[in-house]
């Protein structure tokens, strides 16, 4: 068979995936430390700054840390996906083919069994079917029927 995804990819996708969760959840924090006033411990903190101008720190940094790791786990689960020539981050056409080349089985590979299922074989000759046209609805028939299918002419 061919190439297939190695470990690493396979990690770099699953921890890319982890990252998008956790960033998600630090990002909809701030929603609901909103809701609930709750967010700033800085208050038992000696020395540190307190109220509300801490809060808001607090939430911008937790705001913008979250949509930081939502991007940088989208970026490594596409790497981990289509490999680092695949998914555009080195300009190698050779390299892209090798990385994506599971995919293209892949594809391939549907196509072969929604042939299989219609049951077309490409390695024997196609049958030649001659169809006859309805003279009254203009609907095609078989050759050998005797009636229109579909108005019930005699053909």
């Amino acid at each position: 068979m061919g190439k297939e995804i190695s470990d690493g990819r396979k990690a770099a996708y699953y921890i890319g995936g982890g990252l998008q969760i956790i960033g998600l959840l630090v990002f909809l924090s701030i929603f609901y430390s909103a809701a609930t006033n709750t967010g700033d411990f800085r208050d038992f903190v000696p020395g540190q700054q307190s109220g509300i101008e801490a809060g808001r720190k607090s939430m911008m940094f937790r705001g913008l840390g979250g949509m930081g790791l939502i991007i940088a786990g989208k970026v490594f689960a596409l790497i981990g996906a289509k490999g680092i020539a695949g998914s555009g981050v080195i300009l190698d056409p050779k390299q892209a083919r090798e990385d994506l080349e599971p995919y293209s089985r892949m594809a391939g590979g549907f196509v072969k069994d929604a042939l299989n299922e219609a049951e077309i074989d490409l390695g024997r000759e196609p049958v030649q079917v001659v169809m006859v046209r309805c003279p009254s609805c203009k609907s095609l028939n078989q050759e050998a029927a005797k009636f229109c299918q579909e108005c019930g002419v005699k053909l």
